[in-house]
């Protein structure tokens, strides 16, 4: 039997029955991966399912079950599984080649693209993910200003890199998780976005303050939302102080807007990165920023100017695959109403959810901004009306144990059952392509989800 089983639970037996195909690979895998699985959020008990096929909004596993998929590519597929004009570009390349060594026209399309969409986007430098933009990000600040700090915002999730593998789902105090440097840990600052005056005090009093790095929408797409006047705090004392402001705009980008969340904020970061719907699905990366800061990757800048040129390599940076792939997406994006579609279909599903929670008396509430939405489990048992639920006023320690809370894991597997596959956090991210009966089964699925959660015991 997998780890993780549920005694006695009626949700996991039905779950188990849907899905034998995947629980036979998910024990042939444990035999390769650790755990099973290649990405810490694909971990779901007793076990994952396993995607054969997918298009659209929906996805299909191996057992022949149809889901409504909100997982969106981690974020990636804002055009939904296979857009068809995307999917032409990559088996158009793939017959050209996959790797030429060598510089190449999709690329220069590509970052002419980014540079037209993203406000801050002088110069772009591409990468494979987004863990690697926000590594070079890092490194052109400190280059740029001579200091050493970094300021990050407890729950911010910035990739499995060093200075960020702490202080977003555990050492808040700032000590270093496993494997990692002390020496680094300490020289990253966790400031809290419920604390604008500590924050700000924080930055006016210290002179070593390389940059300050954030999701200018809140941690993990807004899970942890952030109030705007925040976000126009730091880039204020940030320029008035002359540390470098870094949005990180994996998520972020080219969904919130066709310019990131710095077109809808009305802010222009220092640096911003990229990746995700950057490259239309598949890997990719980019740093982007203007003039005075990306000639740190310039060799006749260096030259001309005496600094030591900031090196970078990387077998993908670029790679025609990605890129023809990229120029796809982001043209649609650019061309057509993308974005908005996407963000009417988050607030059209929140409130189709919110209705069922009212509906079936659940003290719970659907959030979220944009195109995410996310489920409060309302931890402590406070009332709540779910159509007036604040999570700013819910705060950051309830906002993360909700998702730690007994029933989120019932939750899910009960949603799986009724055909929607949504992540642990628990919650998702809604594409252009979900219609309004993708929304509708959503709630259907809930409402039925709550009946089994009640059945069980958890409400």
């Amino acid at each position: 039997m997998n780890a993780g089983a549920l005694s006695n639970s009626g949700i996991e037996a039905r779950y188990r029955e849907r899905t034998p195909g995947s629980a036979e690979r998910s024990d042939a895998a444990r035999s390769v991966f650790p755990s099973g699985i290649v990405h810490d959020s694909r971990r779901v008990l007793p076990y994952p399912i396993y995607v054969e096929r997918a298009a659209g909004s929906r996805k299909w596993d191996v057992d022949g079950n149809e889901y409504v998929d909100y997982h969106g590519g981690h974020g990636s597929l804002i055009l939904g599984h296979c857009d068809p004009k995307v999917t032409r570009a990559a088996q158009r390349q793939l017959e050209l080649g996959t790797h030429p060594a060598a510089c190449h026209d999709l690329e220069v399309r590509w970052g002419t693209l980014v540079k037209e969409l993203v406000p801050c986007a002088e110069r772009v430098r591409f990468h494979s993910s987004g863990t690697e933009a926000n590594l070079m990000a890092l490194r052109l600040a400190r280059a740029c200003t001579g200091k050493k700090k970094l300021v990050r915002l407890m729950g911010h999730f910035h990739g499995w890199q060093d200075h960020a593998a702490f202080g977003v789902d555990d050492h808040f105090d700032g000590s270093a998780a496993p494997g990692l440097l002390e020496e680094i840990a300490g020289h990253v600052l966790l400031a809290s976005s419920e604390d604008l005056e500590g924050t700000r005090a924080l930055l006016e009093s210290r002179d070593d303050i390389a940059a300050v790095m954030l999701e200018p929408t809140g941690g993990s797409f807004g899970v942890l939302p952030i109030a705007a006047d925040f976000v126009h705090m730091l880039r204020e004392v940030t320029a008035r102080r002359g540390v470098i402001l870094i949005f990180d705009e994996v998520v972020t980008g080219f969904r919130v807007a066709r310019g990131g969340a710095q077109a809808h904020h009305g802010i222009t970061p220092d640096l911003a990165t990229f990746a995700k719907i950057l490259a239309g699905g598949l890997p990719g990366g980019a740093v982007t920023g203007p003039v005075s800061l990306l000639e740190r990757l310039d060799f006749e800048a260096a030259e001309s100017k005496g600094f030591e040129k900031i090196g970078h390599q990387g077998t993908y940076n670029a790679n025609p695959v990605c890129a023809a792939t990229g120029i796809a997406c982001l043209e649609r994006v650019a061309g057509e109403d993308v974005c908005e579609r996407a963000n009417r279909a988050g607030a059209r599903l929140r409130a189709a959810l919110n209705r069922v929670l009212a509906e079936e008396r659940v003290p719970w509430a659907v959030y979220g901004e944009h195109s995410g939405f996310y489920f409060f489990l309302n931890p402590d048992g406070t009332d709540i009306v779910p159509q007036a639920f604040d999570p700013l006023e819910a705060g950051f320690d309830a906002l993360k144990r909700s998702a730690k809370h007994p029933a989120a894991r019932k939750l899910r597997l009960a949603m799986s059952i009724g055909g929607v596959d949504m992540s642990g956090k628990p919650g998702g991210l809604t594409s252009a392509v979900h219609s309004d009966a993708d929304i509708a089964h959503t709630a259907d699925a809930l409402r039925e989800s709550i009946r089994m959660l009640r059945a069980e015991g958890e409400l």
